[in-house]
């Protein structure tokens, strides 16, 4: 495998717009994950990502042998709205999230972005295209770059690449899907419900028990609009009642339809407009 080189942000991120101390890195070196001149399959495993999906090893380091090393601290824009699409991510380590500058200046949060997964799709699309979304690093994160050629080259030659992308922005507009229901319910009781019962009809994963969900009490709580400590205790409220189970970041709900009769039926809706 190539080496891949530790490129500076210095140009291409920016502090965040409520950055009180926004710094941004400069000249990183590569993790020995990525400037290992033989990987082997072992150390190439501990690179998941659905993007990757369905490819051969050499179908890896292929794409990874195009890809630039790019680390930035937290608090810093990695891409600008309506900015050319000229790169697509994919993130290493930390944590970022989409947002939206209106025209009043008012910041909107959009998804978290975790580990694994990708942003900056538009880079698939027609040169003209520009990104819709603003993207930040929210803690301290490294990630792999992709340059629009190099990306589109490889989705010719790889379609599978293309593919899993669609199918991670499906994953993304579930999860906006819910956070939208989120917004239009009364009570907390009832966001947190309908997000679930969202996730897990979008992304969600059917196993034997019910459906299980790869999300955290914190990711919840900030789509159901709610506070961390108003998610976790709905959460344990409802696997008291054995409507789920909660395993170390994931959620395994038994019946989701069950989850949200529960959360709007008379039950359920004593805490609506009060958002407890």
């Amino acid at each position: 495998m190539k080496n891949y080189p530790a490129e500076s942000l210095t140009t291409a991120v920016r502090p965040s717009p409520d950055a009180a101390n926004p710094t941004v890195s400069t000249e990183h070196s590569a993790p020995a994950i990525f400037d290992t001149a033989n990987a082997n399959p072992a150390i190439l495993g501990k690179l998941r990502s659905p993007f990757l999906e369905g490819l051969t090893l050499p179908e890896i380091e292929s794409v990874l042998a195009l890809a630039t090393y790019r680390k930035c601290e937290a608090n810093s824009v990695i891409i600008d709205q309506d900015d050319p699409a000229n790169h697509l991510y994919l993130l290493l380590t930390g944590r970022a999230r989409f947002f939206f500058i209106t025209e009043s200046g008012q910041k909107i949060i959009h998804l978290w972005i975790a580990p694994g997964e990708i942003f900056g799709v538009a880079t698939f699309m027609p040169p003209s295209t520009g990104y819709l979304v603003s993207t930040e690093a929210v803690r301290d994160s490294s990630m792999l770059a992709w340059d629009r050629n190099s990306m589109r080259s490889l989705a010719a030659k790889y379609p599978r690449l293309l593919e899993n992308a669609l199918s991670m922005s499906l994953h993304y507009l579930a999860a906006y899907h819910a956070a939208h229901m989120a917004l239009i319910c009364g009570s907390a009781r009832e966001r947190l419900a309908h997000v679930l019962v969202s996730l897990a009809r979008g992304i969600g994963q059917k196993v034997v028990e019910g459906v299980e969900l790869k999300v955290s009490n914190e990711e919840l709580a900030n789509e159901a609009n709610v506070t961390l400590f108003t998610a976790s205790r709905l959460l344990n409220e409802w696997k008291r009642k054995g409507m789920l189970l909660k395993r170390r970041g994931r959620i395994l709900l038994r019946t989701p339809e069950s989850l949200l009769r529960n959360a709007t039926g008379p039950a359920g809706i004593t805490g609506i407009h009060a958002g407890t």
